[in-house]
Order: structure tokens, then sequence, then C-alpha cells
């Protein structure tokens, strides 16, 4: 039998093999091997942790970011409710102070007119004295003057009955 080159070579094969198994470097390498992999699984059961503690927080912020949206709509509807309600008051205000205004107004013309009335009345008084003293003066017959006097009284109070009236 020849010992050719492939005969070597096997046998150094099985050398080297043999002494890899001796030194324990496919257990080791195994290990190494184990320790990678109960690595990986460490690493991938912490980012699944970390994805579902993600997950949590998204969905509790998108619960307070939705309660925060329905509570600035509620805020907005009861600050138009309240500012309608506020515009509807001022305006019931505006309208009694108006009516308050037109009603002293119309006091004022009243009184006014009253005023006039009376000041219009003691004038023609004054005029109706004065006429009566001057035609008096002026008249020497007695009972001319006498019927003149009654004719001025009779005619001055159905002016003033026509001026209350």
């Amino acid at each position: 039998m020849a010992i050719d080159a492939s005969f070597w070579v096997a046998i150094s094969f099985l050398i080297f093999v043999g002494a890899l198994i001796y030194l324990k470097i496919p257990q080791k390498i195994n290990e190494i091997l184990n320790k990678l992999i109960s690595d990986i699984k460490n690493e991938l059961d912490e980012s699944e942790k970390l994805r579902t503690e993600a997950k949590t927080l998204l969905d509790n912020a998108q619960s307070k970011l939705d309660t925060a949206d329905t509570k600035s709509k509620d805020i907005l509807a009861q600050a138009k409710k309240e500012s309608e309600n506020l515009i509807i008051e001022l305006n019931d205000k505006f309208h009694k102070s108006a009516e308050l205004k037109k009603n002293l107004a119309e006091n004022k013309i009243a009184q006014m007119k009253e005023a006039a009335i009376k000041e219009i009345r003691d004038t023609s008084i004054k005029i109706a004295v004065d006429s009566v003293k001057k035609i008096i003066t002026t008249s020497v017959d007695k009972s001319k003057l006498d019927n003149l006097f009654s004719k001025d009284l009779e005619e001055t109070k159905a002016v003033l009955k026509k001026i209350n009236s």
C-alpha cells in the first residue's frame, strides 16, 4: 500500500480534529453560540417588552389626547353658549335702557308742554288783565265798563276752559 499525499492529509486532518476535540474547542464554540443565542433571545424579549411598553404609553397618550380634545370641544361649546347668553342679556339691557330713556324723554316733553301751557295761560291772563285795565282807564261810562268787564271776563273764562281741556 503506497502512502501518498492524500493519506497524510487525511491523517493530519484526523489529528487536527482530535486536537480540537481534546482541547474542547467544539464545546467552547457551542457555549459561545449558546451564549450568543441566549443574548439574542434576551434582547428580543427586552425589545418585545419595550415595544409593549411603548404601545401602552402610546395608547395612554392617545387616550389623554382624545380626552383633551373632548374637553376642549366642551369648553368651546360652553364658551359659545355663554357668549350667546351674554349677547342676549346685553341686548335686553340695551333695549330696556333705550325704553327707559324714551320714557324719560317723553316725561320731560310732557312736563315742558305743561310748563309752556301754564306760561301761555299766565301770559294770556296778564294780557287780559292789562287790556281790562286799559279799557277801564280809557272808558268814561261806567255801564259800558261793567258790560265790557263782564264780557271780557266771560271770554277769558271760556279761553281758560279750552286751554285746560
